[in-house]
């Protein structure tokens, strides 16, 4: 019997410790100015967060952005099959935040986004290796 449950409590933290699809660090497309960004999603509590930790200009150069450390994604929940909704999203071209949602395809994130019945498409992120 202890064998038993011991099993059945290293499988249950084994799932819980197995990272979801979507974390990690995503190219955003490039923004209305010419720039891009690197943005680092995590867990926060049941939901997703993401925060830019590079910003870069058109050619590639890294820049300085007062964004940086900025959180960008955030209350993004995970409903299966690679979809994320619930969330918002901020723009730092538009400073605009959007109610947001997220569809995970490989490595490849498209992001959508609306305000006020406007609606952006966010464009689709990159996985960054």
């Amino acid at each position: 019997m202890k064998k038993w449950m011991l099993a059945a409590a290293l499988a249950v933290l084994g799932t819980a410790a197995a990272a979801d699809p979507v974390e990690g660090t995503w190219k955003t497309k490039v923004d209305d100015n010419g720039n891009y960004g690197h943005v680092k999603i995590v867990p926060c509590g049941q939901a997703f967060c993401g925060t830019l930790v590079k910003a870069f200009d058109g050619t590639g150069k890294q820049i300085e952005s007062p964004n940086v450390g900025r959180k960008i994604v955030w209350d993004m929940v995970p409903y299966g099959d690679g979809r994320y909704d619930d969330g918002k999203i901020y723009s730092p071209d538009r400073d605009k935040t959007y109610n947001s949602e997220m569809e995970l395809s490989g490595n490849s994130l498209k992001v959508y986004g609306c305000v006020l019945g406007i609606c952006r498409d966010g464009g689709t992120w990159q996985r960054v290796k």
